[in-house]
């Protein structure tokens, strides 16, 4: 998986990469599905506790077997992952008060992780990333310094000097929002536009990327409902609708989007709770299914997974349901290759937890399978072999 939110509109690259096997074998064997193929499961988590850095688990897309974690990278809180759209590298956000960013060499054979350089992010807490689809260039986005930053990618997969920056500035309406503060990057599927969700503006901002030079340049913003607290971001594989995820306020918000342009408006805005939630909740992941018919958003306090139909014809949203993930502050999950299944990461209990997903209805089974994290905020997959 190339990024963890663009994965869900197409088969990326890295997942069309050959296994082994004589070309005569290759000639007369049906071709693999995403669902019929063995994957590495790569864990982001806080090393506040046990946890040492990055881990890695061997996931079947077609039974949802999940092996136990083992550690393959020792890091301080490599919260978020992204992974090089020929699959051969991965790059992990090191979120302390300093900020930096590794790249790493990855074996898809063995899953082994070497590490190849380190480069400052030049803001506190940086909390998302991703490759562009070319693999030449790769932005960062800092939660505390609230800015974003970029980098150009070399052959090696190594990560240059920073290329570009850019400090954001303002503020809105809740105690959390007195400055900025960047929490996630996504590139349109034409890789003309990065979209950069800011929790303390209430906007995504829109830059277009000159990938070539490395270089960001504001061309826009989607405004937010004031105090939604925009999260992480996702778009629809039909590439006519966004959908932002308001972290403070917990709802989704439904765009259309102009792919000329890269502007957004807005169609509106949901609740990810039940009607009848009375507590402290925020949110912390959307992902949109590759089907096109819902959308799934994590809450951190209700510790449930949203399901939302996506109206394909409008763009209008609704919730149909919330299912428990089966433990505590769902911080991350993701669908897994194929669509039919999906990892959850609950940081607050240290467990991975796998669903089978209806592919025609949305709906969650849990399977009985999880496994031990300490603290996982983040999950990405890719090819095992």
């Amino acid at each position: 998986m190339p990024t963890r939110r663009d994965f869900l509109a197409a088969v990326p690259p890295a997942l069309l990469l050959a296994c082994g096997g004589a070309p005569e074998e290759a000639a007369e064997a049906p071709a693999e599905t995403p669902a019929g193929k063995p994957y590495w499961v790569f864990f982001g988590p806080y090393t506040r506790e046990t946890s040492k850095g990055i881990y890695r688990s061997r996931f079947d897309a077609a039974t949802g077997e999940l092996s136990d974690a083992e550690l393959a990278a020792e890091m301080e809180n490599p919260s978020f992952l992204t992974i090089h759209p020929n699959g051969k590298y991965l790059y992990a956000v090191a979120e302390t008060n300093e900020g930096s960013v590794d790249s790493y060499a990855l074996d898809g054979a063995t899953g082994a992780l070497t590490k190849i350089n380190t480069q400052p992010t030049q803001g506190g807490s940086p909390c998302d990333l991703e490759v562009d689809h070319t693999g030449k260039m790769l932005v960062v986005a800092n939660y505390g310094g609230g800015s974003t930053i970029a980098y150009q990618v070399g052959e090696d997969g190594s990560l240059s000097a920073p290329s570009d920056f850019h400090q954001h500035e303002g503020s809105s309406t809740t105690p959390r929002q007195k400055g900025p503060h960047a929490h996630s990057v996504d590139f349109s599927a034409d890789n003309r536009f990065v979209m950069v969700s800011d929790l303390g503006l209430d906007k995504v901002l829109v830059y277009e990327a000159d990938v070539a030079a490395g270089k960001l340049k504001q061309v826009g913003a989607a405004v937010l409902p004031p105090g939604s607290g925009p999260r992480h971001f996702a778009f629809h594989p039909s590439n006519k609708y966004a959908f932002s995820l308001g972290e403070i306020a917990s709802t989704v918000t439904s765009f259309s989007y102009d792919a000329a342009t890269g502007g957004m408006t807005l169609i509106e805005t949901i609740s990810t709770l039940p009607e009848d939630f009375d507590g402290k909740n925020t949110t912390a992941e959307i992902q949109v299914h590759p089907s096109g018919k819902f959308l799934y958003a994590s809450n951190r306090g209700h510790h449930s997974l949203a399901l939302i139909q996506i109206d394909e014809a409008t763009g209008k949203i609704e919730r149909k349901a919330n299912y428990p993930t089966l433990g505590e502050t769902p911080r991350n999950f993701n669908i897994a290759p194929g669509g039919e299944y999906l990892l959850a990461a609950n940081q607050d209990s240290d467990n991975v937890v796998v669903f089978q997903l209806d592919p025609a209805t949305g709906e969650l089974k849990a399977t009985g399978r999880q496994i031990a994290v300490s603290m996982p905020v983040c999950i990405v997959y890719h090819p095992a072999g």
